[in-house]
């Protein structure tokens, strides 16, 4: 009786995730239609980076061959690093004319601050320093993060045109290695099911997301949301910022962007399980009810539905396996327009409770790692939860 109450309650959730939960799975959220404007804005692409020397070749090419029609530049901040991050970034800007770079190195990120928003903050500042000359636009780009020449054009026509304050693309991220195709596509599948895209983006939302790779800001309403100081002790930055915003009476944006990508590569499983248990168990705020209800919430969705099926088939209880079934279905079903997204077989959608499985098993480790005082670490850094800082 148990099972079969399980294997229903998993079928009744998927129903309700597949049809009430903004059409989560659904990956057709791109730049919103637009036009380009009268007058292009301002523009200052902000862009921190610690020990990035292994990718900077590829991302950074790409911010200096940005077309834009108007006036841009770039701020990449040096957050300590100790690869030569800096003075590769000078060489390859020195290399390649486009727009102009410059480099800072602010000291490391006192008490409170994560090393990620006191690098923004810096670049943020030099970039609005002369108020009269101030930058409408901030872009905040991550180091890993390639564009495409029109990105930055696209992006502020999209803001622009539609008068929005914020406008986040999820960039597509690397899908090469057999763990990468198994654990990243499902990791954009997750996010949306938590931050339903089309939800967000409705005038009015109160569901706020970004995606941190790839933020257009206008700099009014990042003055306005006290960006970053506000959110100076987010682990969790991208998602944290996109609420001041909104809090702040800002209009956000949140889709998947089609030519923008994570040039970072992620080979092996132990590269996507500290990727993901970083932070994982800071999506949680650091609360063992909420990693309790989060570890029972995955089993009943994602695990009951393979064991119903396959114990109901063992043990000749018809009523278990077709539930179990129903809801297997469902669930891949509604997993493989992201498998689409990024260019994979259909096969892998039944995979999708052993990746369930992982993540489950990554985020008990982010409360593990959390407990041993090693919590939020990140390049060398560990972050306390905000109340300890």
């Amino acid at each position: 009786m148990g099972l079969l109450i399980a294997a229903y309650a998993s079928l009744a959730a998927w129903l309700w995730l597949t049809l009430a939960q903004g059409m989560f799975w659904r990956t057709d959220t791109r730049l919103p239609p637009r036009t380009a404007p009268a007058r292009w804005p301002s523009v200052v692409i902000v862009v921190p980076a610690r020990d990035e020397a292994a990718v900077l070749p590829l991302s950074l090419p790409s911010l200096l061959a940005q077309d834009y029609p108007g006036e841009a530049g770039i701020v990449l901040v040096d957050d300590g690093s100790t690869d030569g991050t800096a003075d590769l970034a000078r060489r390859l800007a020195a290399e390649q004319p486009g727009l102009p770079l410059t480099v800072l190195s602010p000291s490391d990120p006192p008490p409170g601050w994560t090393g990620k928003l006191w690098a923004l903050r810096h670049g943020i500042t030099h970039a609005t320093a002369s108020a009269p000359d101030a930058p409408e636009y901030l872009l905040l780009t991550d180091a890993d993060i390639a564009h495409e020449p029109d990105s930055l054009r696209e992006l502020v026509a999209a803001a622009t045109t539609s008068g929005l304050d914020l406008v986040s693309q999820m960039a597509r991220l690397r899908v090469v290695s057999v763990w990468e195709r198994l654990v990243v596509p499902a990791f954009v599948y997750f996010f949306a099911q938590l931050y339903p895209f089309r939800r967000i983006n409705r005038p009015g939302a109160r569901t706020a997301a970004a995606a941190g790779g790839c933020v257009l800001l206008r700099t009014e309403a990042a003055v306005r949301a006290g960006i970053p100081d506000s959110i100076r002790q987010a682990v969790i930055d991208d998602v944290a910022l996109a609420r001041a915003v909104q809090r702040s009476g800002g209009r956000i944006w949140l889709g998947l962007a089609e030519r923008v990508d994570s040039v970072r590569p992620y080979p092996a499983l132990a590269d996507l399980w500290r990727m993901v248990s970083r932070s994982a168990y800071a999506q949680l705020r650091h609360q063992p009810l909420l990693l309790a209800g989060t570890a029972a919430g995955l089993v009943l969705v994602y695990l009951v539905p393979p064991a119903a099926l396959f114990a109901g088939l063992a043990a000749g209880r018809p009523a278990v396996a077709a539930a179990g079934g129903l809801a297997w279905l469902l669930m891949a079903g509604t997993y493989l327009p992201m498998l689409r997204y990024y260019r994979q077989p259909a096969a892998l959608a039944p995979l999708l409770p052993f990746t369930a499985l992982l993540y489950l098993l990554m985020t008990v480790d982010s409360a593990v790692q959390h407990y041993r005082g090693r919590g939020a670490a990140w390049k060398g850094r560990t972050y306390a939860r905000p109340s300890d800082a």
